[in-house]
C-alpha cells in the first residue's frame, strides 16, 4: 500500500536550517508531481512547495520563496525540502503528498523554530 514517511524535523533557532525527507512507496513515484505541505494549529494545511514529476519545475509559497529548496530523487522515490533561514512562522508539522493530495497522509515531521 501507499506509504509516505516524513523525517528530518527538529527544533531549531531562528536562522537555522533543516532538511526534510519524504520516502514514498507503493505507487509510481516518478509519475507524480509532489508537494510539501505545512499544518499549524488553527490553520488549514497549506502547500509550501511543489516539484513536477521530473523535477523540472519547482514552485514555492511566497512565505518561503528564496529560503526553501525542493528536490527529488526518483531513483530513491524520495522528495526533499531544504529549509534555510528559518523563521518562527515556519513552525508546524510538515507533510508530503502528491500535488493533489491524492494519498492518505503520513505522520508528518514537526518543525519548531525558536523557543
Amino acid at each position: 500500500q501507499v506509504q509516505l514517511v516524513e523525517s528530518g524535523g527538529d527544533s531549531v533557532q531562528p536562522g537555522g536550517s533543516l532538511r526534510l525527507t519524504c520516502a514514498a512507496s507503493g505507487f509510481t513515484f516518478s509519475g507524480f508531481a509532489m508537494s510539501w505541505y505545512r499544518q499549524t494549529p488553527g490553520k488549514e494545511r497549506e502547500v509550501v512547495s511543489t516539484i513536477t514529476n521530473a523535477g523540472g519545475i519547482k514552485t514555492y509559497a511566497d512565505s518561503v520563496k528564496g529560503r526553501f529548496i525542493i528536490s527529488r530523487d526518483n531513483a530513491k522515490d524520495t522528495v526533499y525540502l531544504q529549509m534555510n533561514s528559518l523563521k518562527p512562522e515556519d513552525t508546524g508539522v510538515y507533510f508530503c503528498n502528491t500535488n493533489h493530495a491524492r494519498f492518505e497522509w503520513g505522520q508528518g515531521t514537526p518543525v519548531t523554530v525558536g523557543q
